[in-house]
């Protein structure tokens, strides 16, 4: 079958006609609207362009389905009109890109048709596209060659076109709050503001080291230390770290900065935000995810961590004095624990391992310890703890946040504790920043913070099972030689597509 398209293109430009068409082509109308706005009173010419799906040939008449950016339109194609033109329509192969002009009419089987007038080749396929019975339903050669899956599962576009429209209403819901969005650096030699590894990279002029982003927080506390009140960023933060259905690599967060503001503000913009963008974008708070029925409305739960590990696992926190004792617990329940661990990173671990799972309603964790928030300010009742909250839906985290630490002098010793976790061996842990150190000794006023991560978010309102069917291009392992010289389909789906001609494959019901 490759071998037949390679062979239709050579005949073409000994022909000396252009496989591949390097000018603008006119196209007056699209596959959707002109169905919508079809008359039978009114004849109707258009100039259309697009992808053949299917090929059905009777004689000298031609019926293709032909698929532009919004829909699928069938096209009828006549040799006594089109002439000498009519050779050209039946060396099409499955795949090809062409302009056609035509009167639009409704066919006596009632599908509203173009009745080619003038067809021209612009752009060659010389690939196989997946067939209508089996298509392409590999995950892995979906996420790889997203390109195909576009063509042959067209519903996934709206996946994406969703997802632009979600990203557009978070933008308008902070914009009609006042806050102002900026840009900060993706390069730097500080990777700061969240707990994770970096990816490390090296500028050549300046012959130094540097890291790709893992957060933009400690950059805005900086604007705020400058005198914006209201600020806020989404874009791609690179975290160095395992895959899976919530995590990629490379993803979208948004992260935001109030002045004069505290994390119980954050809850409420989370929960407005939340409710907010669902209405907009699915006109309901109420969605279904996975077949779990979950209510965006505010207000949502709250419940400390001391209290989730207390429901969920049976220790209570508030009677454990020491590191030690913490440690004891955490074993006897079966954990893997360090000597290191303290009572606050001994809780923290409680609560991950025995109290996520149960939060699928929106629900705020509050109270984390000071040992896993190093940005947080310190909770003024219970100095072990801080001001933070994680926002958690279907037992992810969605959202993180915290009344933002403003004390130099506690921000510098906790940076000092980070540090000395990293050289007992903590991969995660936040290093010393001291530059940043050095903005909030210049004054911070009173901030709450917040960060979301975008592309969960568009997970859960566009009801999709992994992180990677809500990016177009989701980091994937390189395929082998083996995989490769076939284009990157395995063998048995090489095999399978190269068995077909170009009559069998129909893709308009795909």
């Amino acid at each position: 079958m490759l071998l037949l398209k390679r062979r239709k293109l050579d005949e073409l430009k000994n022909e000396g006609k252009d496989p591949f068409v390097n000018e603008t082509y006119d196209v007056t109308a699209h596959s959707k609207d002109i169905k919508e706005e079809f008359n039978e009173d009114e004849e109707r010419e258009v100039s259309i362009a697009g992808r053949v799906m299917s090929k059905r040939r009777h004689g000298k008449i031609c019926f293709l389905d032909v698929r532009d950016s919004v829909g699928t339109i069938q096209v009828f194609a006549r040799k006594d009109v089109l002439e000498d033109k009519y050779e050209d329509v039946k060396g099409l192969d499955i795949g090809d890109i062409i302009g056609v002009k035509g009167i639009v009419f409704k066919t006596e089987a009632g599908e509203i048709t173009v009745r080619t007038t003038d067809l021209t080749l612009l752009s060659k396929s010389l690939q196989i596209l997946p067939e209508k019975f089996h298509g392409l339903k590999d995950p892995d050669l979906r996420y790889r060659q997203r390109y195909v899956d576009l063509i042959v599962n067209p519903e996934v576009k709206d996946v994406f076109i969703k997802r632009n429209k979600i990203i557009k209403k978070i933008r308008e819901f902070l914009d009609n709050k006042g806050f102002l969005e900026v840009e900060t650096p993706i390069l730097g030699t500080v990777a700061g503001g969240a707990n994770a590894r970096p990816f490390y990279t090296h500028h050549n002029t300046l012959d130094i080291d540097m890291q790709l982003r893992i957060a933009n927080e400690l950059f805005l506390k900086r604007l705020i230390v400058g005198g914006f009140d209201k600020v806020y960023e989404m874009g791609k933060m690179f975290r160095n770290e395992g895959m899976d259905p919530k995590h990629n690599p490379e993803f979208t967060n948004i992260e935001l900065y109030q002045a004069y503001a505290d994390y119980e503000e954050m809850m409420r913009i989370t929960e407005n935000l939340f409710e907010y963008v669902a209405k907009e974008v699915l006109g309901t708070d109420t969605i279904n995810y996975q077949g779990t029925e979950i209510c965006l409305k505010a207000p949502w739960k709250r419940i400390t961590m001391i209290d989730a590990v207390k429901k969920y696992a049976d220790v209570d926190f508030n009677e454990i004095d020491t590191d030690e004792d913490a440690r004891e617990v955490a074993r006897e329940k079966g954990l893997e624990i360090s000597e290191h661990d303290t009572w606050g990173k001994v809780l923290s671990e409680m609560f991950e391992e025995f109290c996520e799972e149960h939060l699928v309603e929106p629900t705020f964790v509050i109270g984390h310890p000071v040992e896993v928030s190093p940005l947080a300010k310190r909770n003024p009742e219970d100095k072990r703890l801080t001001q933070r909250f994680e926002a958690f839906i279907n037992t992810w985290e969605f959202a993180n946040a915290f009344s933002e630490l403003n004390d130099p002098i506690d921000q510098r010793e906790r940076f000092e504790a980070q540090v000395r976790e990293k050289e007992a061996g903590d991969d995660e842990a936040h290093p010393m920043d001291s530059d940043f150190i050095n903005a909030i000794e210049v004054g911070l006023p009173p901030t709450g913070g917040l960060g979301i991560g975008v592309d969960r978010m568009i997970v859960l309102l566009t009801d999709q099972p992994s992180i990677r069917d809500v990016l177009l291009f989701p980091t994937m392992k390189p395929i082998g030689l083996e995989k490769a010289e076939n284009g990157g389909l395995s063998k048995e789906t090489y095999e399978t597509y190269d068995k077909l001609t170009t009559e069998e494959i129909d893709l308009s019901k795909v």
